[in-house]
């Protein structure tokens, strides 16, 4: 298994209207527009009142993937003298550390929250992690990064966002500067497969982890995982800030959009400082099996057959593929320039920092051309399947502008997807090769 040093950073108009009847259409349009979001925002959180955690729900995978939308709801595992000394533990900040903050973790067992929890605790903040393990994918691939991440110090509290009581408790023990939230149902596709998931984890989890953080004193600063989903069925490149995000072109994008919404709206009544990432295309050591890149590596080397997609008329389908340790530079560039929360008791007291940002890499590449990469590394040929994109929530391409990131946090992707890969394909090989992984790649 490689080690978590070579895989996370050291460092962390005016115009003129011609006619009236103009005017009127595009005011139609516009209240159209609005009627529409709203309606999804007022369903969402009409779905919030009936997806409330119940009193008890059995967290085995084996016994939850009858209804993943309630996995993980509440367990009976946390609290006690030694629990609460582990959350203790890790969430103390080094002693030789200046200006160290205390950061909970939410998704840290999942891709990117590990790298960031790791990153933050070898600078010598204090972390805490939390994580529900649901079987999205294999947990096991969870439970590895989890044992990684203790092997570091820190500890991950099993549990769920929804769980109200679990987040009252652990503001109790802790008090949280900053939460990091990455905790989210992700992937385009699935979607289609389980809608509900999307609400409870992207739009209630949210909720209730935003409702712990304004009644807490102090508030702590909040970041947080959105998406460049977002940009949905934009065609203007490449995607800024700006833009318009009100076509999202899946239910994983529209829950995320919710959530900026959602944030917004915390910020403005409650004073809580809240900024969004919209992460393009992450990649790289101990990612996500769901990604193309990962389950193309494990079919190469399988040999079996990949499908690559074309866009309309042949066109090409690309991506702004970001590695990991740039991902994890802009998170922690992200904590660092947070400013405080401004509300006490759940009441504001004056206005509070609300901030998006793109995390990208502003090269897209063709998929094809990541599978060729691919083939390099591995030393084997794929053999391809093209077919037409299917209608199933995936857009053609992704390409950032990081200008405003640039600016504010300094962010500034150095690894290009040649490198990248080459790290993935040799933690790959590594980690699968490990005994009684093997078996796990091979299913």
């Amino acid at each position: 298994m490689s080690r978590l040093d070579e895989m996370i950073p050291s460092s962390p108009g005016k115009f003129k209207m011609e006619k009236s009847s103009y005017l009127h259409r595009l005011r139609f349009q516009s209240s159209l527009t609005k009627f529409a979001f709203f309606s999804f925002f007022l369903l969402c959180l009409i779905s919030l009142l009936f997806l409330r955690s119940p009193p008890s729900v059995n967290t085995s995978p084996s016994s939850s993937s009858s209804d993943p939308s309630r996995r993980s709801l509440r367990t009976n595992t946390y609290g006690g003298p030694a629990w609460e000394k582990r959350i203790r533990s890790s969430a103390r900040i080094r002693t030789s550390t200046t200006n160290g903050i205390t950061v909970l973790v939410t998704g840290a067992a999942g891709f990117v929250g590990t790298h960031v929890s790791a990153a933050l605790k070898r600078r010598g903040d204090g972390v805490i992690g939390l994580d529900n393990f649901n079987d999205y994918y294999d947990p096991s691939l969870k439970r590895a990064r989890q044992a990684l991440l203790e092997r570091s110090g820190i500890f991950i509290v099993e549990g769920d966002i929804n769980d109200v009581e679990l987040l009252r408790k652990l503001f109790k023990i802790v008090t949280f500067t900053h939460v990091m939230h990455l905790a989210a149902q992700a992937g385009v596709r699935y979607a289609m497969e389980n809608p509900s998931s999307y609400v409870h984890s992207n739009i209630a989890g949210f909720v209730n982890l935003l409702e712990i953080c304004k009644s807490a004193n102090p508030q702590p600063a909040i970041v947080w995982a959105s998406s460049s989903s977002v940009y949905g069925l934009n065609t203007k490149v490449p995607f800024s800030e700006k833009d318009r995000t009100d076509q999202p072109a899946s239910l994983y994008a529209a829950t995320k959009k919710a959530g900026e919404e959602i944030a917004h709206t915390y910020n403005h009544i409650y004073g809580l400082s809240l900024t969004g990432l919209r992460f393009f295309t992450v990649y790289g050591p101990w990612g996500r099996p769901d990604m193309a890149y990962f389950f193309f590596t494990k079919d190469i080397l399988k040999g079996k057959s990949i499908s690559i997609f074309e866009s309309a008329n042949h066109g090409t389908v690309a991506r702004d593929f970001t590695y990991i340790d740039d991902i994890v530079k802009g998170c922690l560039a992200s904590l660092d320039t947070a400013e405080k929360s401004t509300g006490t008791g759940g009441k504001k007291r004056g206005p509070a920092m609300l901030r998006v940002f793109n995390l990208g890499n502003t090269s897209p590449v063709p998929v094809s051309d990541l599978v060729r990469i691919l083939e390099r590394q591995l030393k084997v040929k794929a053999k391809k399947n093209l077919i037409k994109m299917p209608r199933n929530g995936d857009v053609p391409f992704t390409h950032a502008n990081i200008s405003l990131a640039q600016r504010e946090l300094g962010y500034k992707p150095t690894t290009d997807l040649q490198t990248g890969l080459k790290k993935f394909v040799r933690w790959y090989l590594s980690y699968y090769s490990s005994s009684g992984q093997s078996k796990a790649a091979a299913r």
